[in-house]
């Protein structure tokens, strides 16, 4: 499978949830957001006993040979706390505020999180060469400020700031004898964050997030090899498949079904070739809906909520542009779509 397919499908997982319909920074739902594959810094998860993971750990198998040779991309999201440096101004009607507006322009104002891709990845990797030893790779992201500047002296100017951020990723291989056949090795991606973070911040889960990896998920490509499906086994593997060890991530194959060429190491479970629906006109950030439902719920907002939606998270406004410019014709096509009919016997 093409890298941009599996891209696309690995998107779908790095912002499930980002935010949940109302889409609305003042929905309960989404006022405590980054549920999923997060990876926190390893002082905090000490400090606090354990419970908040600093580690995420993947194992899976492939058939090889010499000259096999790994693609390994980890990807999350690095958060970045958005926030106003001045008050923005409000409409003006009459020498008075449109109370629709009052809470829109009030949560404008608010601190909010936003995420930012990060990618780590080596490629070429020599199969050979992991199983003589490990091959670690830095994490190592720098803080950060970036001040959007409005066109209009008198708007507010909008503040994005990142923490650095510090870890490892670990790749891993080792020979699993079988009998019959000796070409089945077991993979191993271990990812940590050993960020430093103070006292202070780890006492706040709003404040540690910005150290935080989010929506953590790992992508592996083989050349001149086939993973081995830990869903559906062959049976000569089944006590090789149980032996691998996955803390907190479930690898699947991922691409057009049959090929087994890549995986894809989710945070969230998921089946082999999971697929995104050809019908879908864009990310809702919620794989727990149907598109049509949710379409007709953004279509239905009050003028208020809308404007809340626009002065929020460029990735929503985004969301309901779109949505409001669906023509009659696309809104069909998510309407009832069926595939793999077969007749009844």
């Amino acid at each position: 499978m093409k890298m941009e397919k599996i891209r696309e499908i690995a998107s779908a997982v790095l912002y499930e949830g980002y935010l949940l319909y109302p889409y609305r920074h003042s929905a309960i739902k989404n006022r405590q957001r980054w549920n999923f594959g997060v990876v926190y810094p390893r002082a905090y998860s000490e400090a606090n006993g354990g419970i908040e993971p600093w580690d995420m750990h993947t194992e899976c198998l492939l058939t090889g040979q010499p000259t096999t040779t790994l693609d390994i991309t980890v990807n999350f999201l690095h958060l970045l706390k958005r926030s106003i440096t001045q008050p923005a101004r409000t409409c003006e009607q009459g020498g008075e505020t449109p109370q629709h507006f009052l809470l829109a322009a009030q949560l404008a104002n608010e601190p909010w999180e936003e995420g930012m891709e990060r990618e780590v990845q080596t490629r070429s990797l020599s199969l050979c060469e992991i199983l003589a030893q490990p091959q670690r790779i830095a994490i190592a992201f720098s803080s950060g400020r970036i001040t959007e500047h409005p066109a209009n002296p008198q708007d507010a100017e909008i503040v994005r700031e990142q923490q650095a951020l510090s870890g490892t990723v670990t790749i891993a291989a080792e020979h699993v004898p079988q009998q019959q056949r000796d070409d089945l090795y077991r993979i191993s991606v271990h990812i940590e964050n050993t960020t430093p973070v103070s006292g202070t911040e780890q006492e706040r889960r709003a404040a540690i997030l910005l150290h935080a990896f989010v929506s953590t998920h790992t992508i592996l490509r083989v050349h001149e090899g086939d993973f081995i499906s830990l869903l559906e086994t062959p049976d000569d593997m089944q006590d090789a498949a149980r032996a691998c060890q996955n803390c907190r991530t479930w690898p699947v194959l991922v691409g057009e079904a049959g090929e087994q060429d890549a995986m894809l190491s989710s945070p969230i479970i998921l089946y082999d070739y999971p697929q995104i629906a050809p019908e879908s006109p864009g990310a809702l950030f919620d794989g727990t809906e149907i598109d049509e439902i949710l379409t007709l719920r953004i279509l239905t907002l009050s003028d208020e909520e809308k404007e809340e939606l626009r002065r929020g998270d460029p990735r929503i406004r985004e969301l309901l542009e779109r949505t409001e410019a669906l023509t009659p014709e696309q809104m069909m096509q998510l309407h009832g779509t069926i595939r793999h009919l077969q007749p009844s016997v």
